[in-house]
């Protein structure tokens, strides 16, 4: 499994910092240029020699740099799918809002009843002719308008908002490096340890400033790693001795890591990736949990519940774990949370000797509309932050995890969990997970059946109704105006 640390880089020469934004500057052309030149049907072979030559980068950043363009080319077509089942979720929403004001069972609040139709009907409109396109794209295996810099940036700079020279900035802020075996690691971005100041430093090589037939000259930066990934840096970095050769010299062996550096708020942002052992590993739906003690853990986007049951269903113990700022704070620091949340539970998944645990396979739809809260607290994607960390170190730490179908879990803990053992929906739901997830079926207690028969039947029989009526009304209505148009 692969896993990102992010470092910080130190530029204490003007000179050396100007060079390498230069080179970071050049690098994104040539993504921009490979992108551009693939979608015109160039193939990548050809297209790697002419950006080498074009932007004298050396063969291995050429390489990196038609990689790169390859990779937003197939994602945007990967997220096509999903891009046009929000954008149909959306057009059913705003549907249905005009549906309830033109019906008079919702009334605007801030605005009078006219300008509020005007404006859903042109949302309306918008949103129907972006799912033509998107169609369109589909249809054509072709992919959506990419906007190198980002669409807000974009618009800034066109009403003046953002200058030239900072809009030149953010488009020229990467440089990407792959990991090679065979050559310490990385050949073009290499980190070092100096054991004289004890310090990290990272090695950026410059081919714009190489000589005919001489190596490229290297920029030397020192970069700082947080000290909970020290220890881990520090074994992907040095190197392994693999034996001796005949001649008594140690044979030295070097993880892979891939370096991507980012520049942010006039900082240099250092992305080091490279894989780690794992011990746990993701089950099948068809693989059955072989441990004695499992659990089910049910994520929200303030708070984790978590509960402990033997392989034979019966609960030991239920604990939630809260995290409120997960709804306000911003996504570097929600990653944090995430992680400092998910090692907490994982101890406490080890003081119970736990083997396995289940999760919830959440697939979060971007069908929002207008509510800002609502939005921000799902296109964070927090819920899938904490899944993620989750994931990441329960199967570092030799668990087995497995996802199952959410469906109904809250509904069937509230109502045949919560009052038998004194458990909140939350933790009766991570019970139901738990339990789902060891093959156990769940049935609503008589009571409940009987609860939706006879109250939740009749309001959706009168709602219904209500909605049948009020559409005959609005047509009679529409035909009327039709009439009245004719004279």
């Amino acid at each position: 499994m692969k896993v990102t640390r992010t470092g910080l880089l130190f530029i204490e020469n003007k000179a050396d910092e100007k060079e390498l934004f230069n080179l970071m500057a050049v690098f994104s052309s040539a993504i921009r240029f490979s992108f551009n030149r693939l979608l015109d049907g160039k193939k990548a072979d050809e297209l790697i020699k002419q950006v080498n030559a074009q932007f004298k980068l050396n063969k291995r950043f050429a390489e990196d740099a038609v990689l790169q363009a390859q990779a937003i080319i197939t994602s945007q077509k990967e997220l096509l799918p999903s891009r046009i089942e929000g954008i149909q979720a959306k057009i059913k929403k705003t549907e249905k809002k005009l549906d309830l004001y033109m019906s008079g069972k919702l009334k605007p609040k801030k605005v009078s009843l006219a300008v509020c139709l005007k404006g859903l009907h042109s949302r309306l409109e918008k949103l129907k002719e972006k799912e033509k396109e998107l169609l369109k794209h589909q249809e054509h295996n072709s992919i959506p308008t990419v906007i190198f810099g980002g669409k807000r940036n974009f618009f800034d700079r066109m009403e003046n908002k953002i200058s030239k020279e900072k809009w030149k900035e953010i488009r020229s802020n990467t440089l990407y490096s792959r990991g090679d075996k065979s050559k310490k690691g990385n050949l073009n971005t290499r980190i070092v340890w100096n054991e004289t100041d004890h310090q990290f430093y990272l090695e950026v090589a410059n081919p714009l400033l190489a000589k005919e037939g001489k190596h490229s000259p290297r920029l030397l930066f020192k970069l700082n790693i947080p000290d909970k990934y020290f220890d881990e840096i520090v074994n992907v970095v040095m190197p392994n001795i693999a034996g001796a050769t005949p001649n008594g010299k140690s044979i030295e062996e070097y993880n892979v890591y891939s370096i991507e550096l980012k520049r942010k708020n006039k900082k240099v942002y250092v992305h080091i990736t490279h894989d780690i052992n794992t011990l746990g590993s993701m089950l099948k739906w068809d693989e059955k949990i072989t441990s004695d003690i499992v659990a089910g853990i049910d994520v929200n986007i303030d708070k984790i519940a978590v509960s402990i049951l033997t392989k034979q269903g019966n609960l030991l113990e239920s604990k939630t774990f809260y995290c409120h700022e997960m709804e306000y704070v911003k996504s570097n620091r929600r990653t944090n949370i995430a992680g400092e949340l998910a090692k907490e539970i994982m101890d406490y998944l080890l003081s119970w000797n736990v083997g396995a645990f289940v999760l919830e396979d959440i697939k979060i739809k971007q069908d929002h509309d207008t509510n800002r809260r609502v939005n921000r607290l799902t296109h964070s994607f927090a819920k899938t932050k904490m899944q993620k960390a989750l994931i990441l170190r329960g199967v570092k730490f030799g668990f087995k995890i497995k996802m199952v179908n959410p469906a109904y879990t809250s509904v069937i803990g509230r109502f045949k969990y919560t009052k038998m053992y004194g458990l909140s929906v939350h933790e009766a739901a991570s019970f139901v997970i738990g339990r789902r997830g060891l093959y156990f079926e769940e049935k609503l207690p008589k009571e409940v059946l009987k609860q939706i028969q006879n109250v939740v039947k009749p309001h959706l029989v009168k709602t219904l109704g209500t909605m049948e009526v009020s559409e005959k009304k609005q047509k009679q209505v529409s035909s009327e105006e039709n009439i009245l148009g004719c004279f």
